[in-house]
């Protein structure tokens, strides 16, 4: 199932399908190594649910809702 990251629960998985964005945020995004193929897992959000922080490659990084929202993951299941 293809998602938004924006769309993924805490402690769910997933795989970079696509990156949306053009131009300097689109470098910035596939710089932080998002970039398509790569794993990842939403280890949690703010109480907002604004930032979200993505575990990927033994680190952390956090991205804002508006910058996820550029991201496609390829997700195997919905976690409740």
């Amino acid at each position: 199932m293809i998602i938004p990251m924006r769309e993924m629960a805490v402690n769910q998985k997933g795989k970079v399908a696509t990156i949306n964005a053009a131009g300097v945020l689109g470098r910035r995004i596939r710089d932080l190594g998002l970039v398509p193929g790569v794993e990842f897992e939403i280890i949690g959000r703010a109480p907002l649910y604004d930032p979200v922080a993505v575990r990927l490659k033994g680190f952390t990084l956090t991205l804002r809702n508006s910058e996820a929202d550029y991201i496609t993951c390829e997700v195997e299941e919905e976690i409740s």
